[in-house]
């Protein structure tokens, strides 16, 4: 027998393709070939190796952990899609703050502004009134500038405590997130 027929003999057992009398008569003629003793020694060697492609590995999964698995992946794609449904409203929410609002904004905020001084320039004594009526709240907020610029001035020129409020805003940013999709 020639070692050609061995490797395909070989290849045969392995795939349980030969007749059972072939077989045997087949194997006594091969026992004496040594390129038949090379080939199998190989093909025993790579039988075991994960990563080879006549290794063949035969698990058992039960029915019931498929279908659980099925289950897990149907709650998982049922929460995907409530977030999801969840960001279109969000998102539907936030759709009045378009360009256009924000041109009107700020154009009416220049307008209210320019209307201030033109009152200002032409009409000083209800600017006056306007101003005398308010006098506690305008000391109140004057002294809480006062107050919150010396607040940054010590946190600006304390390292520690510049890394501090940092940590704080990066902590208040990650508990404020949006859920990321999987």
């Amino acid at each position: 027998m020639r070692c050609r027929d061995a490797k395909d003999w070989l290849t045969a057992q392995r795939e349980n393709d030969l007749v059972q009398s072939e077989d045997t008569a087949l194997q006594e003629d091969l026992k004496n070939c040594s390129a038949y003793q090379t080939h199998e020694h190989y093909h025993q060697r790579t039988d075991f190796v994960p990563g080879s492609p006549t290794y063949r590995m035969f698990t058992s999964i039960s029915t019931e952990r498929i279908m659980q698995a099925v289950e897990r992946q149907k709650r998982i794609t049922e929460q995907l899609e409530d977030l999801r449904t969840q960001q279109r409203t969000r998102i539907a929410r936030l759709r009045i703050f378009t360009p256009r609002f924000a041109a009107i904004s700020y154009f009416s905020i220049g307008l209210i502004s320019l209307s201030l001084l033109a009152l200002l320039l032409f009409n000083t004594d209800i600017v006056v009134n306007v101003l005398e009526s308010f006098g506690g709240v305008i000391d109140t907020l004057v002294t809480l500038a006062q107050y919150l610029q010396s607040g940054l001035a010590l946190v600006l020129h304390e390292d520690w405590l510049l890394s501090a409020m940092a940590l704080v805003l990066v902590i208040m940013m990650r508990l404020m997130r949006h859920p990321k999709e999987a």
